[in-house]
């Protein structure tokens, strides 16, 4: 089937009332122009309201992106930064409704980098920027930004994003530990909160899926394994002071 019948079936799905999540004109026809399916291997489902798995991290549902995007409210020529890019896909949604140059985009895991990179430039946004590092630490040598979205949980809105905000920008990101909530954070530090969610943890730097380790034996395997599954991960350590 064309794909842009199916962008059109699933951008009528999330604008349909029994889910509600496309409610503005700007976010209905970036989805509808944006290919997904350059961003997902698998082209039909590229435009199932679901998310995948892609070199460790999550690509959000359609109906996530457009949650965050509403939440988000960019307007035309605004300035954004996306923490988190992962695959791309919603980078270019951003780009469609800014313009490409107005759109940078930061991730900390480097091949990650290299595949947004690649999608980005097939799906016709090759002049969004997207560059690898700490997200928390952001990109202040393009801020301020009108707009700042971190597709990551953390126990707080980071200190150092919020700083690149301009005066009337605000920060739209998923807020807590195990009780998560996307969250509007505003310039001043003000925090307003929307419905429940759920997202990966923000990692800090070591965690990335790519990152080199040490060759260890079968039983250190089984025993960081296991360490691993029990304890938090990068932001959801509500008890460091990320300031």
């Amino acid at each position: 089937m064309d794909p842009a019948v199916l962008r059109d079936d699933m951008v009528a799905s999330l604008e349909h009332d029994s889910k509600g999540c496309v409610q503005s004109e700007a976010i209905s026809i970036a989805m509808r122009a944006v290919p997904r399916h350059a961003f997902v291997e698998d082209d039909r489902a590229a435009y199932a309201d679901r998310p995948f798995e892609r070199f460790g991290t999550r690509v959000l549902a359609p109906s996530t992106v457009a949650r965050l995007l509403e939440a988000l409210d960019p307007g035309e020529d605004d300035s954004v930064l996306v923490v988190g890019a992962g695959v791309g896909y919603t980078v270019a949604v951003l780009a469609e409704i800014v313009g490409g140059r107005n759109v940078q985009a930061i991730d900390i895991t480097r091949r990650l980098v290299y595949e947004a990179r690649e999608n980005l430039a097939e799906a016709g946004y090759g002049e969004v920027l997207v560059d690898r590092g700490d997200g928390a630490d952001g990109l202040p040598g393009y801020a301020p930004y009108d707009r700042i979205l971190l597709e990551a949980a953390a126990v707080q809105p980071p200190q150092r994003l919020v700083d690149q905000l301009a005066d009337d920008g605000k920060l739209v990101m998923p807020l807590g530990a195990s009780n998560q909530s996307i969250a509007v954070v505003s310039g001043d530090g003000s925090i307003e909160r929307l419905g429940g969610c759920a997202f990966d943890p923000m990692l800090v730097e070591g965690e990335q899926a790519d990152t080199v380790e040490r060759n260890r034996t079968h039983r250190e395997d089984r025993e960081f394994a296991e360490r691993d599954a029990r304890r938090r991960k990068g932001w959801e350590l509500d008890w460091i002071d990320w300031d």
